[in-house]
């Protein structure tokens, strides 16, 4: 039997106990006033009222989370964290509206509320002390654009524009990527100067604006891909290009497509899984609680993901 088959992802009921248990280990938390295990339940299923005296307000588990005021059943937002934490390359807005019979606009908005649930809001730098980074970037294209409402595609700027990407990997550790406005050393610099610890060890190609970043690091090695020379010895960025493989793949055969204005919630839901692979003991349900945790204190309304201007994937069926 494997955990798809658990009560929380066919219950409703099931899942509120779930996350309330995921969030509240210590007993309901006031999400107004922050007491903790003083609450008591009112007649309605799941709404607690707090007892401090100087709050006395009703909540549920859903308040202050990406969950507060959807109208999708909690059993089916549990079931589609699951599945887009156990997809190594992604799960399409498609897949997810026929498993979980809900519309495609639905699963389409789901999924970004999940990909902001998953979203690294930590300031941890990437790397330390003896450990190895590798940053490299790449390009995604983006060719075509879809409207929600109408239903249609249609050209978004000139064919073959391209998205520039710059991600840093810890071997044996997390990924950040973020997205450059342009291929400029200044951006580069900016993003590395603050995603990364300088203790590291920094690998790169022979691209020329890592020279002078690199001497901020305790040493910098570099490959010679126009040469062909893609390892010395543990000199390689195959980490971070691995990283882009996984990426890549997901983008072009599940998503296929997305606009601009999204890229920063897919190359999160891409680093989350990284950060949290099976390499480092992390299963498919420990990563969904991990997903799910990361789900509090964060909000995406359907306004703010810029849907109606906006693009969403071109799914793969």
């Amino acid at each position: 039997m494997t955990d798809l088959t658990a009560a929380h992802f066919h219950d409703a009921s099931e899942a509120r106990k779930y996350l309330e248990a995921l969030r509240w280990p210590s007993g309901p938390v006031c999400p107004f006033c922050g007491s903790v295990d003083d609450a008591y339940a009112t007649k309605r299923a799941g709404v607690y009222r707090c007892a401090a005296k100087e709050c006395r307000k009703d909540f549920s588990v859903t308040i202050g989370t990406i969950f507060e005021r959807s109208h999708v059943a909690l059993d089916k937002w549990l079931l589609a964290f699951r599945l887009m934490a156990g997809s190594k390359k992604g799960m399409s807005a498609n897949q997810l509206h026929r498993t979980l019979g809900v519309t495609h606009k639905t699963a389409w908005f789901m999924a970004h509320r999940i990909r902001e649930a998953m979203m690294d809001t930590t300031s941890a730098p990437i790397g330390g002390e003896g450990k190895v980074i590798e940053v490299d970037e790449t390009f995604l294209s983006a060719k075509r654009a879809y409207t929600p409402e109408k239903g249609a595609h249609k050209k978004s700027g000139s064919h073959g524009a391209r998205h520039a990407v710059l991600t840093i990997v810890e071997r044996k550790g997390r990924a950040k990527s973020v997205r450059l406005a342009a291929l400029k050393s200044r951006d580069i610099e900016n993003i590395v100067r603050e995603q990364a610890d300088v203790r590291s060890h920094f690998m790169t190609d022979e691209a020329p604006h890592y020279k002078q970043i690199g001497t901020w690091f305790e040493g910098h090695e570099t490959v010679n891909h126009s040469r062909k020379e893609y390892a010395r010895g543990d000199v390689t960025t195959n980490t971070v290009e691995g990283f882009f493989s996984i990426f890549k793949r997901g983008m072009k055969g599940i998503y296929q497509h997305c606009g601009e204005q999204h890229l920063h919630r897919y190359l999160a839901e891409f680093d989350f899984r990284y950060s949290n692979r099976a390499a480092m003991e992390i299963d498919d349900t420990m990563r969904t609680d991990l997903a799910l945790k990361g789900a509090e204190g964060k909000r995406l309304t359907y306004s703010q993901t810029g849907s109606g201007k906006a693009s969403q994937e071109n799914d793969a069926p």
